[in-house]
């Protein structure tokens, strides 16, 4: 069970991670392609496109809870379970 909760906790952190990123365009790209015929005509040049990326800050944190647990009788445990907070780039 504890397994199965940590792989749900893992999986909404790295989703959200990859959705808290703002990426912009700094510069634009273009491709120059050389023209041949019997003989190179012009130079090829290659610009790919800059970009900034601002990844989110994302802090996982662990914290106690009481929790229902079930048993063979239920009864109340404190147990450590996932925190995680997300802040997104456009807020850092």
């Amino acid at each position: 069970m504890l397994k199965k909760m940590t792989l749900i906790a893992a999986s909404a952190f790295v989703v959200t991670g990859l959705m808290g990123c703002e990426v912009e365009k700094t510069q634009e790209g273009h491709l120059t392609v050389p023209k041949y015929e019997v003989e190179k005509t012009q130079e090829g040049s290659v610009k790919v496109p800059e970009y900034n990326v601002e990844t989110p800050d994302v802090a996982v944190n662990a914290e106690e809870r009481t929790v229902t647990v079930p048993t063979v009788k239920t009864e109340e445990r404190v147990v450590t379970v996932p925190k995680v907070e997300v802040t997104p780039a456009s807020e850092k």
